[in-house]
């Protein structure tokens, strides 16, 4: 039974449809179980924007379609309301997470300089790293789009020309890990010598690839690419032939206990080049015999603002910190607020306060977590001159100006209203609420006039493991 006792509709067959059909029956499946459509394709194949792709002429694979038809018919065969659906409370669509929201963190990314400005505080490290062979090794603890990891691997590049890289990316977003990958072509041919590895697993097992459960170890998923050719455009064409492989193996569900997502079956995914094979030996990870020895990690936005200081440190910087070489960084980026933007959401909900942990409590906590571990690492805060920094939503010269009495768009005011809201990590409910309105507008409008600019501040932190010489 669907939700108000709606009885679901039987959806056997659904792998031999057009992609019309599907998307008919996936339409009236949404309208009986009173299911939002990116909540559906986020359940059925973890993609939130599925639904609205096949609308507009995506092509569905026979591995896809069957995905959905095997989510429906086990809807259909339950009495429970949204029986595929977390328990009430934990619905993702209510439970609003930082990268979570794909249209609000895509407007964001492309709204916002944030990924640029935290690549270049990313490369800053560069000339604190003390790399050993065989390889530089990075862990990016949260790959997202693959916009800042791109970026790095540039610098990098043209840094450390001559040397391997071991690139480890932890991702459990089946649409991020495609847009991360869609970038990597350019990068294999710039740079042969990389090992790029994808995997979905959490922040006490991913730098190590290997689960930590008996059982999630027995279903691990894991797969080794060697891309022939010479071209970017025939590694392009390679990786876009992973699409049905990410779809069936990349799949996720959301814990009963907390709403976060959660991985299905743990997976690894290896790549590098084929001609680069015999050179690349020592540095292609071999299944069971992984160490993680990391010279930079790179923690940018890993963790929801609202989470105890406690549990950050616990779940996730600790965690990390281990995986460190001698000699190797750890570099941890949250938003810290005092900016407009922080601002706007003030003037909707005055006694918001999202941002609840600072760099300082975070490394008292990570110096708890670790115990008498804790003595072989150095925990570096900063000052706010040297940890603070700002980055900018994008506007056209002369588009915001304090000075002026030229009204703002109405694009930018949305865009702005967006982007302070998503740092902000408010949930859709509430921001549904505050838009019945237009003072949300009204406020946004007002303090860009004031300040003639949005901006947002981040700050920074490292955490260095002493080296043995």
């Amino acid at each position: 039974m669907g939700k108000r006792g709606v009885r679901l509709r039987s959806y056997e067959g659904t792998a031999g449809m057009n992609a019309e059909d599907l998307l008919r029956a996936i339409s009236d499946y949404c309208r009986q179980a009173e299911m939002a459509e990116s909540t559906f394709g986020r359940l059925a194949v973890n993609d939130g924007k599925f639904v609205n792709r096949l609308r507009y002429g995506g092509r569905v694979t026979p591995i896809t379609a069957e995905r959905v038809q095997k989510f429906m018919l086990k809807a259909a065969a339950t009495t429970k309301a949204k029986t595929p659906v977390p328990p009430p409370g934990l619905d993702p669509e209510q439970n609003f997470r930082f990268y979570d929201n794909r249209q609000k963190y895509l407007m964001f990314v492309n709204t916002c300089s944030e990924k640029w400005v935290v690549a270049h505080r990313v490369a800053e490290e560069f000339k604190n790293m003390h790399p050993r062979p065989p390889a530089i090794r990075i862990f990016d603890a949260g790959v997202g789009d693959g916009t800042v990891l791109t970026r790095v691997m540039r610098t990098m590049h043209s840094k450390f020309d001559k040397m391997p890289f071991y690139i480890v990316g932890k991702e459990i977003s089946l649409e991020d890990v495609r847009l991360a990958l869609e970038k990597m072509p350019d990068r294999f041919y710039e740079h042969p010598a990389t090992v790029l590895i994808m995997t979905n697993m959490n922040y006490a097992e991913a730098p190590w690839l290997q689960p930590a459960n008996l059982n999630a170890a027995a279903s691990m998923v894991w797969k080794e690419v060697a891309l022939k050719g010479n071209s970017a455009a025939e590694f392009d064409e390679q990786i876009t032939d992973l699409q049905d492989f990410l779809a069936d193996a990349w799949k996720a569900g959301v814990s009963p206990k907390t709403g976060n997502p959660v991985y299905e079956k743990p997976v690894v995914l290896v790549l590098y080049r084929d001609d680069c094979r015999f050179m690349l030996d020592s540095v292609i990870p071999k299944r069971g015999a992984i160490r993680a020895d990391y010279d930079l990690v790179i923690a940018s936005q890993p963790y929801r603002a609202r989470a105890s200081t406690a549990f950050k440190a616990k779940r996730v910087i600790a965690p990390l910190a281990r995986a460190l070489a001698p000699g190797g960084r750890l570099l941890g980026i949250h938003s810290c607020g005092n900016d407009p933007a922080l601002e706007i959401v003030q003037k909707v909900w005055p006694n918001e306060k999202p941002f609840g942990t600072n760099r300082h409590d975070l490394l008292a906590a990570t110096k708890m977590e670790l115990g008498k571990a804790a003595r072989n690492y150095n925990f570096v805060a900063g000052s706010d001159s040297k940890a603070i920094f700002k980055y900018d939503m994008h506007t056209l010269p002369g588009e915001i100006d304090s000075d002026s009495s030229a009204s703002i768009g109405t694009s930018t005011l949305f865009a702005a209203w967006n982007d302070a809201a998503y740092v902000a990590q408010i949930e859709d409910q509430r921001l549904e609420q505050a838009m019945t309105n237009d003072g949300y507008l009204q406020a946004t409008r007002e303090v860009l006039k004031k300040h003639g600019a949005l901006w947002f501040n981040d700050e920074s932190f490292v955490i260095s493991r002493k080296r043995d010489d």
